[in-house]
């Protein structure tokens, strides 16, 4: 998979692109991910990239001539184009199983008070990771970006995130470690036991038991 990103701050990926599992993504050649400063793109001889909204009103918004021409030198036929916007579709697990088989991803990053409208139109998909603001896209774009790369065959062991919480719409069973006893607080006995059929129906349990009590929206309840 490749993924391109459009910034205006490029530096804020320096330490998410050479962490943990997407660092080793990168290493293995699971992933290629390039960061791309939208100014670069500019034509303006000062690299402006934002201008006043028509009609008045608080901030800049980006305007749409460097996006237009970084989307078209990126683009190939392959390529699958997110917007990164509060007004977006709400992020989740089952979008990221989706955009994981894509062959090339090109993530637009806004700022600023938002993004001249036109730019929408160079969108595949419009997405966001939650109802609340954020000073731009780039954080969101990480999580977007960390959320599928773990999901690359190869990256991480299968049964890490099949058993992921909010796969089959239940959140993630409760887990253990030595030692079994810490400062009164006791392992579960199943746990202990050895019987994997019991271990397994015990965590299903828990799980939806864990779901009903903090997310009975998932199950379609009240």
């Amino acid at each position: 998979m490749k993924i391109d990103i459009l910034t205006l701050f490029p530096n804020m990926y320096d330490n998410f692109l050479t962490e943990s599992i997407i660092k080793r993504a990168i290493l293995d050649k699971k992933v290629t991910i390039n960061i791309h400063n939208i100014r670069d793109y500019s034509k303006d001889p000062h690299k402006k990239v934002d201008d006043y909204p028509f009609g008045g009103g608080a901030g800049m918004v980006l305007m749409p001539q460097p996006i237009f021409d970084a989307v078209a030198d990126l683009r190939k036929d392959n390529s699958y184009v997110i917007l990164m916007t509060p007004q977006g579709n709400t992020y989740n697990q089952k979008k990221a199983y989706e955009l994981k088989n894509k062959k090339h991803l090109i993530i637009i990053c806004g700022h600023y008070e938002g993004f001249d409208e036109r730019i929408r139109t160079l969108a595949d998909l419009e997405l966001s990771i939650g109802d609340y603001i954020l000073t731009g896209g780039e954080l969101a774009s990480m999580v977007v970006t960390d959320s599928i790369v773990r999901l690359i065959d190869g990256v991480i062991e299968t049964d890490s995130h099949l058993n992921d919480s909010f796969n089959n719409n239940l959140l993630d069973y409760p887990t253990y470690t030595r030692p079994a006893d810490y400062n009164g607080l006791k392992v579960p006995d199943v746990l202990l036991s050895g019987h994997h059929e019991n271990i397994n129906k015990w965590r299903y349990e828990q799980s939806l038991k864990r779901t009903k009590e903090r997310r009975p929206d998932l199950l379609g309840e009240d």
